[in-house]
């Protein structure tokens, strides 16, 4: 059977801080699908990191570098134009879905010529099916173009942030017309459910982001006390908490250190608080990494937290328990879906210092629980989170509905999506 082409389409892509989507479209590959990667703006140099980020960057369509050719862009449309029904219809959806105000309509009316553009260049890349992942502006530019042309589209809903606008975004509406969505966990699906009309529930399915676990080989021989944060510095992860926590039990552990790779809008606020603290020798700030070294920095910690306070399913936290390192996280979104308090990690009220630090106390002061954390954790990872199985299963998808054939179930080999 000859898979569908595949058209990949995101706000920005490649990202440092959106690996999986690279591994996502990595695995489809090496199932057979030809992927074509699209991206609405040019990714900026500092998400560039490492050689696979720089070799995606390279071999990305950009939609707005095209949409800057007049030629390309009034091009694109006259070609849709000649099916003016088509075209009418997709052009009053612009409309309809737009946000409220003169501001809605007019971006909502540029996300109608970028998905024109856009459509143009899969009907000549031979295209059959587009994927995108965040359910914003890039999926907007996805249904309109799929309203254009007639491929089939789908989308990846993540959330939280999505779930703060669901009206803004037209969810719904993009529920309803997509061929499927991939939800990546059951609280992620179960929020969309609130949104989208009961009749399409069943095309709400449930494709977890993934990791390699070959990637991220256990390390026994840890030495010392070292705990590792990954995650953009921005406020819902917050920070805050785990330098109030560094501050009490420094004191108790006096090789304690903490690292911190990513970056992000708080980053100088958080460096100040570090300095206040006079933290500076334990806590380390070591902005955005590679895959490559994100691993070797796992390899080397004791303990991963993440005090986030709204999340999805962190693949970050993944990472971690692939590598057989304990996990310390907040009870929020799908994160209890991946993390089993007491079995594969610790999980605590968001925003709870005492608990959070006390959680944090206890990991670093019993290491033959921190390693039966860290074996649970990997075992769940294989089970539940393998990329290569979860892009299997999304592969499924495109051909199921490619081949309309009845509802493939929420889960793979798991009844009903309902």
């Amino acid at each position: 059977m000859t898979l569908p082409k595949i058209a990949y389409l995101t706000g920005e892509y490649p990202r440092a801080s959106d690996t999986f989507i690279q591994r996502e479209v990595a695995n489809l590959r090496a199932l057979g699908h030809e992927v074509l990667t699209c991206s609405i703006r040019t990714t900026g140099a500092e998400h560039l990191v490492g050689a696979e980020q720089r070799e995606e960057h390279k071999r990305t369509f950009k939609v707005l570098d095209a949409v800057k050719s007049p030629f390309m862009t009034i091009k694109a449309h006259l070609r849709w134009v000649a099916e003016p029904a088509r075209y009418l219809s997709a052009l009053g959806l612009a409309w309809r879905t737009a946000p409220k105000g003169i501001k809605g309509r007019l971006y909502n009316l540029i996300y109608f010529v970028e998905a024109g553009v856009l459509a143009a260049k899969l009907a000549d890349e031979g295209v059959t099916h587009l994927h995108n992942h965040i359910a914003k502006a890039s999926c907007t530019v996805a249904m309109l173009a799929g309203e254009l042309s007639g491929i089939r589209w789908s989308f990846t809903i993540h959330g939280p942030d999505i779930f703060f606008e669901p009206h803004h975004w037209r969810i719904d509406e993009k529920a309803a017309r997509a061929s499927f969505v991939s939800c990546i966990s059951h609280f992620c699906r179960s929020q969309l459910m609130c949104f989208a009309d009961p009749k399409h529930w069943d095309k709400l399915h449930i494709v977890h982001c993934g990791v390699d676990p070959s990637r991220y080989a256990p390390n026994p021989e840890r030495t010392g006390l070292q705990a590792l944060f990954v995650g953009r510095l921005a406020g819902v992860k917050g920070v805050p908490i785990l330098i109030e926590a560094m501050s009490q039990l420094c004191e108790k552990y006096p090789d304690l250190m903490l690292r911190l790779v990513g970056d992000g809008p708080d980053r100088k606020t958080l460096e100040s608080e570090v300095a206040q603290r006079g933290l500076q020798n334990r806590i380390v700030f070591l902005g955005y990494k590679s895959q490559a070294e994100v691993a070797e920095e796992l390899a080397q910690t004791d303990v991963f937290v993440l005090p986030s306070f709204a999340e999805g399913v962190p693949v970050v936290l993944m990472e971690a328990m692939a590598s057989q390192v304990p996990v310390l996280a907040t009870r929020i979104a799908g994160i209890p879906e991946l993390v089993e308090d007491g079995i594969s990690g610790r999980v605590v009220p968001p925003g709870d210092v005492e608990a959070f630090t006390k959680a944090l106390d206890e990991l670093l002061s019993v290491p033959d629980q921190r390693a039966a954390y860290g074996a649970a954790g990997r075992r769940k990872v294989i089970a539940d989170y393998s990329a290569a199985d979860e892009a299997q299963w999304l592969s499924d998808l495109i051909c199921s509905y490619a081949e309309e054939q009845s509802s493939p179930g929420l889960r793979p080999n798991i009844g009903n999506a309902i």
